[in-house]
């Protein structure tokens, strides 16, 4: 089971034909389901039809309790493994390590990161930019749960204020309140739409509007810097920054590629995720078949980076330094519940105080799940 958009299926379709070739006795066949249920349809119960996932990280808090994937540190060979962690861009790799066990291998890496209309202007280099911009009607934001509360988490890493570091608490409320007002001072001016609107509605809209220049908060969807995917192509570049510590803090996102524990084919599975996850399909294949790689080989590529208008040079800085997400147990409930918090609050439909005290109060009792 896979994602819908091409980049979540098509390099997975062309890998394991090519596995298959390799290989005349395996047949790999892959299922889709849509960005919101990949976001947040449990694992487990995706475990219990499929061999081979692909999943978020955020779920390996229950991944590990439940049992439900195998761990493959026990089943991928060292050295395939540890190549895979040294040539992963960012924290992707540790991502899906938990509990000292590993419960997939990044294919795919992505951060939230800027977006705009390079036939119309340059990227903006800080949040005041930002929220020029947005009164002047050229900003679009990517609103819907989980990814309103994405921008709050990437806006608070950037002054220095990681959430997540205490169980009590998300953040304390004197930042959070900084946060939530630099938020609303831009999605203020955003059309209403946005509120129901993910990345690749975001994206779709930007790249066809007559009026809006950039996204400068929304995940790297390298397509949409491929000439002829969308009628004008749209470059990505490192975030706008809130702080004065540069591109740090961004939401971490991607993908992993999981296997279920109860596959009867553990050991073609397991060679087949090291097979993905590996320089040598990343920098070939995997790219040159719509994928967006998590690999840093195929990071540093001149070929992988040409037909995309250097997205990944563009936005390396950003991903190297993401900010990794709360993976505890309980955690996936509060993401969540938390997102639609974080909209009230910026629509005006709670106060900023009740919606500080909402989400740290969540956050404390996602863990009574742990």
């Amino acid at each position: 089971m896979t994602w819908s958009d091409p980049r979540g299926y098509d390099p997975l379709i062309a890998v394991s034909a090519d596995y298959s070739r390799r290989h005349p006795n395996v047949v790999i066949e892959w299922d889709k389901r849509s960005l919101q249920g990949f976001e947040s349809t449990p694992v487990d119960e995706l475990a219990a039809a499929y061999d081979l996932m692909i999943i978020d990280h955020p779920h390996v808090g229950s991944v590990a309790r439940k049992g439900c994937l195998l761990a493959l540190d026990e089943w991928v060979e060292e050295a395939a493994l540890t190549a895979i962690a040294n040539e992963t861009v960012g924290k992707s790799f540790v991502s899906y390590t938990l509990d000292g066990h590993q419960w997939a291998l990044p294919v795919d890496a992505a951060t939230q990161v800027q977006v705009h209309r390079p036939d119309r202007a340059e990227r903006l280099v800080n949040w005041e930019d930002v929220k020029a911009a947005a009164k002047r009607g050229e900003v679009i934001l990517p609103m819907r749960p989980p990814h309103s509360l994405m921008c709050i988490y990437t806006l608070a890493a950037n002054i220095g204020a990681p959430c997540g570091s205490y169980r009590d608490r998300l953040l304390d409320a004197e930042t959070l309140r900084h946060v939530f007002d630099e938020l609303k001072a831009v999605t203020d001016h955003i059309d209403p739409e946005c509120f129901g609107m993910d990345p690749i509605a975001a994206l779709d809209k930007l790249a066809t509007d007559e009026t809006l220049i950039y996204a400068p908060l929304a995940y790297l969807y390298k397509g949409y810097s491929d000439a002829g995917y969308r009628a004008n192509r749209l470059a990505f570049t490192d975030i706008p920054c809130l702080g004065k510590m540069g591109p740090v803090g961004s939401a971490l996102g991607g993908t992993g590629l999981a296997i279920s524990a109860r596959t009867k084919a553990p050991e073609i599975c397991a060679d087949f995720a090291a097979y993905v996850a590996g320089a040598e399909c990343q920098a070939g294949l995997y790219s040159t078949s719509n994928g967006q790689p998590g690999n840093a080989a195929a990071w540093g590529s001149k070929v992988v980076n040409a037909p995309v208008l250097n997205a990944y040079w563009n936005t390396r800085a950003t991903h190297e330094a993401a900010w990794l997400r709360p993976r505890h147990n309980g955690y996936m409930a509060f993401q969540e519940e938390s997102s639609h918090i974080v909209n009230a609050t910026v629509l005006g439909e709670s106060s900023i105080d009740d919606g500080i005290k909402a989400i740290n109060s969540a956050y404390a009792k996602s863990f009574e799940e742990g």
